[in-house]
């Protein structure tokens, strides 16, 4: 494991950057969706549907990569590369879908994209580092 430094954590969980997650489909092609996450102690988490595109292939294969970007000037991002570990624990998903809906929608839409997103057929999704790549103030 590549833990997160404490610069890598407060630039993952500034404001409402989306993530961008890629991960491997059934073919071998490479594909990126957009996600809303956010960091939980040395882990980024998720919630996708178990059986979307992401679902499907994070059970099938556990590498992903999720990048973060400021795309104003001066310009920085942040890679993580690690491992999916996937749950369907209601109360895990509870949590983590409501922390996730505050972070994106504000604290008071927070319960209700929790109770939204927190359903069956959904999964949380942790991805443990295993790499770590940042570059800050890039332009500058």
């Amino acid at each position: 494991m590549n833990p997160l430094s404490d610069d890598v954590i407060a630039f993952l969980s500034a404001g409402t950057r989306t993530g961008k997650l890629g991960y491997v489909a059934a073919d071998g092609r490479p594909l990126v969706a957009p996600i809303w996450f956010i960091v939980d102690g040395q882990q980024l988490v998720f919630n996708t549907g178990r059986d979307t595109a992401k679902g499907r292939a994070l059970q099938r294969d556990s590498r992903v990569v999720i990048c973060v970007d400021d795309q104003d000037p001066p310009f920085s991002f942040v890679q993580v590369q690690g491992t999916a570990e996937l749950s369907e624990n209601s109360d895990e998903l509870l949590d983590t879908a409501t922390r996730i809906g505050g972070r994106y929608m504000g604290a008071e839409r927070a319960d209700e994209f929790g109770r939204r997103n927190a359903v069956p057929g959904e999964l949380v999704v942790r991805v443990t580092p295993t790499k770590v790549i940042k570059a800050f103030d890039i332009a500058e």
